[in-house]
C-alpha cells in the first residue's frame, strides 16, 4: 500500500496548492459583504500594493524559531488584542515597542540567551467572534470583527462589513511597521541606553525599582565585555523585530501572498509570522489549507478543544517534512485545566517525534465577565497558568520556548491584580478595549520578571 494511503494527512499535504485553494474548504469566521463587487475591487487593489515584509526577513525568523525549538532562543510575542485603525499614533506605537523591549531585556537576563521579539501588531486588525450577531435592546446587528472588517459602534452602518477597511488596515500596518523600523534603525533599541524605553508614567509602577536594578546589571555586564574586547559590543544598538497577526480574513491574506525572485514557494508578505486561532484550526478547514502552502513560519493555537488526533493531523499538514522552526504550537488552556490537558498534548507530540516550538498563551483561557458586563482577566490566573506550564514542560521532558501575551503600553485598567492590586471596582478607571482585556505596562513587566526567574531557575538546574 502506498505511504500516502496509510497516512491520509500525508496525502493531503501532497495535494496541489495555490493561494486560492482555500476557497474549496469550509471557511469559518469570514465576514459577509453586501457588495461583492466592491470586495473584489479592494482585494485586487491589495494584490497590487507593495509587500509589508520581505522574504529574507521571513526566512531569518524561521531560522531563529528553529533555534528556539532547540532551547537556544526564547520567544516573546506580545501586543494588542486587536489594533485600532484610529490609534495609529507615534506615541502608541512607541509605547508598545517600549514595553516589548523592556520585557525582552528582563527575559535576556533570565534565559541567558537571545530573545526573539514578535509584535502582535502592524496587522492585528481582525478578530474572531463567538457569534455572528450581537443583540441589544431588541436590535440584532453583525458582531464587531475588528477594524479590518467593520466598526464597534452599534449602528447598522458601522456594523456593515466595508471592503475599504481592508485597504485602510493595510495602510495603517505599513505606517506602523515603517515607524518601528525607523526607530530601531535610529538606535532606539540601543542596549547602552535602555532608559530611552521608559514610559512617561513608569516611575509609578511598583516594578520600576526592580526593573532598573536589572537594567543596571545588564549595562555593567555590557561595559565589562566591551572593556575586555576593546570594542563596542556589536549590534547592541540594533535588534531584530518581527510582526505577527492572526491570519483570519483569508481574502486579505491571499492578496498579499506572492512568489519572490530567487526563492521557491509562496510567501505571505503581510506579516512575518501568521497564526491560526483555535476557532479556525480544523484540519479540514480553509485556514489550514491556506497556511499549509506558504513558506512563513506559522503558529496554531491549541487547547482543551483540540483533539489529539487532530493535533497530529495538523502537524502532518502544516509541517510534513518535520522542519524545525516551521510550526509553533501556542497552547492556551486556562488555569484550571492546564495541568490536565497539557501533559497529554506534550506526550502525544513527543511519542510521534514531531518537532515543534511550544509557546504558552496564558491569556485566552482565563477570560471572564464581571457582574457589570466587562470582560477581564485575573493577573494571578495568568501568572499561575504560565508558572504551571513551565513546570509541566520540565516534568514531561519538554521545553517551553516562549510566551504569547496580550498587552498594551498604555496605562489601562483591564485586568485585575498585579503589583498595584487592581480590583473589579478599578476597571472602569481606564478600560479601553473593545474586545479582550490586556495587561498594562506594570503587569506586563511583572510577568516578564516572573518568566525570567523561571528561566534562570531552569538554567541553574540543568
Amino acid at each position: 500500500m502506498p505511504a500516502e494511503e496509510k497516512n491520509p494527512a500525508a496525502a493531503e499535504s501532497a495535494r496541489a496548492w495555490s493561494p486560492s485553494s482555500w476557497k474549496n474548504y469550509p471557511a469559518l469566521q469570514q465576514p459577509q459583504y453586501p457588495d461583492c463587487e466592491a470586495l473584489e475591487q479592494a482585494l485586487a487593489e491589495l494584490a497590487e500594493l507593495a509587500p509589508l515584509v520581505t522574504s529574507w526577513e521571513i526566512i531569518a525568523l524561521r531560522e531563529q524559531l528553529a533555534e528556539a525549538a532547540l532551547g537556544r532562543r526564547f520567544v516573546l510575542q506580545g501586543g494588542d488584542c486587536a489594533e485600532r485603525i484610529t490609534e495609529c499614533s507615534s506615541q502608541r506605537i512607541t509605547n508598545r515597542l517600549k514595553i516589548i523591549l523592556q520585557m525582552s531585556l528582563a527575559l535576556v537576563q533570565g534565559a541567558q540567551c537571545p530573545v526573539i521579539r514578535i509584535g502582535r501588531f502592524a496587522g492585528q486588525y481582525a478578530k474572531p467572534r463567538s457569534s455572528d450577531y450581537e443583540e441589544r435592546d431588541g436590535m440584532r446587528l453583525p458582531s464587531y470583527r475588528g477594524d479590518l472588517i467593520n466598526h464597534p459602534e452599534f449602528t447598522p452602518q458601522a456594523r456593515t462589513a466595508d471592503p475599504q477597511l481592508l485597504i485602510a488596515g493595510y495602510e495603517r500596518a505599513a505606517i506602523t511597521l515603517n515607524y518601528i523600523r525607523a526607530l530601531i534603525k535610529g538606535g532606539f533599541a540601543d542596549l547602552h541606553h535602555p532608559e530611552y524605553w521608559d514610559l512617561d508614567w513608569a516611575h509609578l509602577s511598583p516594578m520600576a525599582e526592580e526593573y532598573h536594578r536589572r537594567v543596571g546589571s545588564i549595562k555593567d555586564s555590557l561595559r565589562f565585555m566591551e572593556h575586555i574586547l576593546g570594542i563596542r559590543a556589536g549590534e547592541t544598538d540594533r535588534i531584530d523585530f518581527y510582526t505577527s497577526h492572526e491570519a483570519l480574513h483569508l481574502g486579505y491574506e491571499q492578496a498579499q501572498t506572492r512568489r519572490v525572485p530567487r526563492r521557491t514557494g509562496w510567501f505571505n508578505l503581510s506579516t512575518h509570522f501568521p497564526w491560526i486561532g483555535i476557532r479556525t484550526s480544523s484540519p479540514g478547514g480553509a485556514h489550514v489549507e491556506y497556511m499549509r502552502g506558504i513558506e512563513n513560519p506559522i503558529g496554531v493555537k491549541v487547547g482543551m478543544a483540540t483533539k489529539l488526533d487532530d493535533l497530529l493531523r495538523l502537524c502532518d499538514l502544516l509541517n510534513p517534512s518535520n522542519q524545525p522552526g516551521r510550526l509553533t504550537l501556542i497552547h492556551r488552556y486556562g488555569v484550571e485545566t492546564v495541568s490536565d490537558g497539557l501533559p497529554k498534548m506534550l506526550e502525544t507530540i513527543r511519542r510521534e517525534g514531531k518537532i515543534v516550538l511550544w509557546v504558552c498563551d496564558p491569556m485566552h483561557g482565563n477570560t471572564r465577565t464581571t457582574s457589570t458586563g466587562l470582560k477581564t482577566r485575573s493577573f494571578d490566573d495568568i501568572e499561575s497558568e504560565l508558572s504551571q506550564a513551565f513546570d509541566i514542560h520540565q516534568a514531561c521532558g519538554s521545553r517551553l520556548g516562549g510566551v504569547h501575551i496580550e498587552l498594551t503600553g498604555e496605562n489601562v485598567t483591564e485586568c485585575t491584580g498585579g503589583a498595584r492590586g487592581l480590583s473589579e471596582a478599578d476597571l472602569s478607571q481606564a478600560y479601553e478595549t473593545e474586545l479582550d482585556p490586556r495587561l498594562n505596562y506594570e503587569q506586563s513587566l511583572e510577568i516578564a520578571m516572573m518568566v525570567a526567574a523561571k528561566l534562570a531557575s531552569i538554567r541553574e538546574e540543568s
